[in-house]
């Protein structure tokens, strides 16, 4: 495993300050968007602390980045919101179009969390303290004009596509399933994986011959995220077939 970082001290360091703050001021402490590494990474700290009151929510089931909640007794509501641009479905818009824009405006990346796209409408979910300054300075992506509302969250748009493909692998080892999906040699695969390109479960893994199993996520830098969905059995010359899904 490589070592710690000086970013992940002083992550680790805020959320032993966040501890803090929640027991002496007796009441929920909520943490920005972090990203699905930061969320393992928060989970394995704050277990081994001792600290168990904790909670993260994107907003809706499935969500990538999500907010950490520190509590003291019950839990409290998240403090963000979701807010639908819509827009002409002839104007071909992205997430990083979306993105852009809000960047543009001065807000920090880790007010922001999941953009969902889909033709003609986008739900943005955000911390609720900086919705007003969205709805009064956000009027354009790029050159098209957008209308900013409440969204409903019960018809979120579907967001960035993915495929679901079986493969058939010698084994369950890390370096095994990344040849797989990528198409690499297996010398290839471990140059990309040593090279440090390769997470597993959202951390850093550069140990080829590391067990990997069902709904275990692969982060392979420049190909995607990978999920293993299922290990559907052995084939006659034993060897396993797996179900990925890819997200795009």
């Amino acid at each position: 495993m490589a070592s710690t970082s000086d970013n992940d001290k002083l992550f680790f360091s805020k959320l032993d300050d966040g501890v803090r703050l929640c027991e002496r001021r007796r009441r929920a402490y909520f943490f920005p968007f972090l990203t699905e590494r930061e969320q393992t990474l928060a989970r394995r700290h704050l277990d081994g602390a001792g600290f168990h009151d904790y909670a993260f929510s994107g907003g809706f089931e499935g969500a990538e980045r999500k907010m950490l909640g520190l509590f003291f007794m019950d839990e409290e509501p998240f403090p963000l919101c979701a807010l639908e641009l819509s827009f002409r479905k002839s104007d071909k818009l992205t997430h990083r179009d979306f993105l852009g824009a809000l960047m543009s405006l001065g807000i920090e990346r880790e007010t922001v969390g999941d953009i969902l796209v889909e033709d003609g409408r986008c739900v943005i979910f955000v911390k609720e303290e900086i919705r007003g300054y969205i709805t009064s300075q956000l009027f354009k992506v790029g050159n098209v004009g957008v209308r900013i509302a409440e969204a409903d969250t019960e018809t979120l748009p579907k967001g960035r596509g993915f495929d679901e493909k079986d493969y058939t692998v010698p084994s369950l080892r890390l370096d095994a399933v990344v040849a797989a999906v990528t198409g690499l040699s297996r010398e290839k695969t471990k140059s990309l994986i040593l090279s440090g390109n390769v997470s597993h479960n959202f951390l850093e893994c550069q140990n080829i011959s590391r067990a990997v199993g069902e709904k275990d996520t692969l982060t392979i830098r420049g190909k995607g995220k990978f999920v293993i969905n299922g290990v559907l059995g052995e084939t006659k010359k034993h060897r396993i077939r797996i179900s990925i899904i890819h997200y795009r």
